[in-house]
């Protein structure tokens, strides 16, 4: 179970496992526990140590990791783990700073690690904390400007005891009880301190700058299977959006609606448009595909995946939708 609820150890009075705390903490970002918890124990079940998963392979890595999003983090994850085994002889370093040097490893995951893992005194904060932190304050700032005035708050409260189990006590009451909608003040423990459920203000709270409409992206995706049953795929560029990632090659993703790009297919063959398209939402844009489907004879040139070696489960989300497409 990914931390942001005590874990068994913890409860026991054994101090958890760093390369855990880790993991969960990259894994978690931006994204919710429910969705995180059978990745994380996936990935712990196959690579149970940090040298386990510095050895891994990169397409096993990023397989695992298909459908998680945010696929950056996927890549830091290796080379962090490749660093910690290099540098630090495979154990996580118990000092903040040291922490802060390794690949992918932040400000927010640097004092996770710190407060959980090692009971160093470090302010933890994610989303959660910030939204409780508000209420507590009633702060009418809107996010992201407030973001430094939350974290002071977040600071002056973390206590030297202890510091891990009140992170993670914080995180979980933004998470439970203290939440984006209809807040549960009547069980809070903070509810008497708390000057937004006083003042009536706690539901619109923390207030945050309106987002720019997101552009659409336009694209095409071409599947080509073999006739012995392999299917045509590229390995994405490590930098880039779904970096490191499978995928099936196609033309670049642009802003424009008429006429849609559809690049240079792959190989000839009788390409013919799949009825239907394909919808994606990025963190910065919307993304609509074409998909073009062909069978292509044996002796076809390119890089092919036999039967036996494509799992559709490797797929990032977006490959997986026009596979699905092209398949139904």
């Amino acid at each position: 179970m990914p931390w942001r609820t005590p874990p068994a150890d913890k409860v026991a009075g054994v101090t958890p496992d760093p390369y855990r705390v880790w993991l969960s903490e990259v894994m978690l970002q931006q994204t919710t526990v429910a969705a995180v918890t059978a990745y994380f124990n996936r990935f712990t079940a196959r690579w149970p140590t940090v040298a386990d998963l510095a050895a891994a392979d990169d397409g096993d890595v990023m397989g695992e990791w298909a459908g998680l999003g945010y696929y950056a983090r996927a890549r830091n994850l290796l080379k962090c783990a490749r660093a910690v085994a290099a540098d630090h002889d495979g154990v996580f370093p118990a000092d903040h700073a040291a922490l802060l040097k390794l690949p992918g490893i932040g400000p927010y995951t640097a004092a996770a690690i710190s407060s959980i893992a090692f009971d160093l005194r470090h302010v933890v904060v994610d989303g959660n904390v910030e939204r409780v932190m508000a209420r507590m304050y009633d702060v009418h700032t809107p996010l992201p400007a407030a973001k430094p005035e939350l974290t002071d708050l977040a600071e002056a409260l973390t206590p030297q005891k202890r510091p891990g189990d009140y992170a993670q006590a914080v995180m979980d009451l933004g998470a439970t009880i203290c939440t984006p909608k209809s807040p549960a003040c009547g069980i809070c423990p903070w509810r008497e301190p708390c000057q937004a459920r006083t003042k009536g203000t706690a539901p619109e709270l923390p207030k945050k700058t309106p987002k720019k409409a997101k552009p659409i992206r336009h694209g095409t995706a071409y599947i080509a299977q073999r006739a012995d049953g392999a299917w045509l795929l590229e390995r994405r560029p490590d930098k880039g959006l779904l970096g490191g990632m499978l995928g099936w090659p196609g033309s670049d993703w642009i802003d424009t609606s008429e006429p849609r790009p559809t690049g240079t297919p792959p190989t000839d063959a009788a390409w013919a448009v799949v009825a239907g398209d394909v919808r994606h939402t990025f963190t910065h844009f919307h993304l609509i595909l074409t998909v073009m489907q062909a069978a292509v004879p044996v002796e076809s040139e390119g890089s092919f995946v036999a039967p036996s070696d494509f799992r559709p489960s490797d797929l990032p989300t977006v490959m997986r939708k026009a596979f699905d497409l092209a398949t139904k």
